[in-house]
């Protein structure tokens, strides 16, 4: 039987869209598929015949397809979401809420009737309200729909990290737990370069005003951009998570799941160590917290829990 290659379907054609289409045919893992609403149609086609045609300079065999047609997107292996309205300046995540969650229930339905077999991974804000969302109205396996943020919140802090020690950032180990919020926890005490306690390698001042750097990391792109949020970083966490589903490389990522129990926490979704293999969320890794650690992880679940409370489904 000829192998066939998979397929990936963006919901969003923007900024994070365009970047994660790109990345999945750099990386080689699988056709692509653009959707956008039919305001958005050219925005798609274009950005897919665009990618398309870089495809003969380094040899990508992989296709990209814009499209206004759920049907289009029907089957995929992996569904990305990124549609939604980005946050403008001076607004918070939890301003998105209403907006975003009309989008929401429209998207949840078609992936419930188009594909109810897919791996999903949640980008939209609020987060971890949208995940939430996300997985009551499309009634999907709970271990098959997941929030992006932990590898990005991640991701930030080890730049800002490995910048502060001019060292290699391939070195730097940390993990950020918690809400994708102002209050998310990066475990500072669990964090090494090459092996050495990051405690030991930076002041403890220097240490805090990277972990209020790496909490205020959107806010801070918001700024600059003023008229959008982060994409870059945001396609390419994506695209980690995406690619150990697909390649079942059962890499433990930190990403919004659904809990059980775990840290306390029962039928909520929340940022903490995952492995994702070809079973989706295959194992919840709960890591030991020391009391300020576990006082700060609960502060940011009152966050969270605040703002799914507010989600009306």
């Amino acid at each position: 039987m000829a192998h066939s290659k998979k397929k990936i379907g963006l919901i969003g054609g923007g900024q994070i869209g365009g970047n994660l289409a790109l990345l999945a045919v750099q990386k080689q893992l699988g056709d692509v598929i653009l959707y956008d609403i039919p305001a958005a149609e050219g925005l798609v086609k274009g950005k897919a015949l665009d990618i398309n045609q870089l495809s003969a300079v380094d040899g990508y065999d992989c296709r990209v397809t814009g499209t206004t047609d759920w049907k289009d997107v029907a089957g995929a292996d992996v569904v990305i979401i990124t549609a939604g309205v980005p946050r403008k300046p001076g607004m918070t995540r939890e301003d998105l809420l209403d907006v975003n969650l009309k989008i929401m229930r429209d998207v949840a339905g078609n992936i419930k009737q188009h594909c109810p077999d897919a791996f999903v991974i949640n980008v939209a804000n609020p987060l971890d309200a949208m995940v939430y969302a996300l997985q009551k109205i499309s009634g999907l396996p709970a271990n098959k729909v997941v929030g992006m943020a932990g590898v990005l919140d991640t991701s930030r802090f080890k730049f800002f990290v490995a910048e502060a020690l001019n060292t290699s950032i391939r070195d730097v180990e940390a993990l950020v737990l918690g809400g994708h919020g102002d209050d998310m926890v990066p475990l500072v005490r669990h964090s090494t370069v090459g092996g050495v306690p990051l405690t030991q390698l930076i002041a403890k001042d220097k240490l805090d005003a990277i972990i209020d750097r790496t909490r205020k990391g959107g806010a801070e792109l918001v700024g600059l951009y003023k008229t959008g949020s982060a994409y870059f970083a945001p396609a390419a966490s994506s695209i980690a998570m995406a690619e150990s589903f697909l390649l079942d490389r059962k890499r433990v990522l930190p990403a919004a799941a659904m809990l059980n129990g775990e840290y306390g926490i029962n039928g909520v979704f929340f940022g903490v160590p995952v492995q994702i293999g070809a079973g989706g969320v295959e194992k919840i890794h709960t890591v030991e917290l020391n009391e300020a650690e576990k006082a700060e992880l609960a502060r940011s679940y009152d966050s969270v829990k605040k703002t799914v409370e507010s989600v009306k489904l």
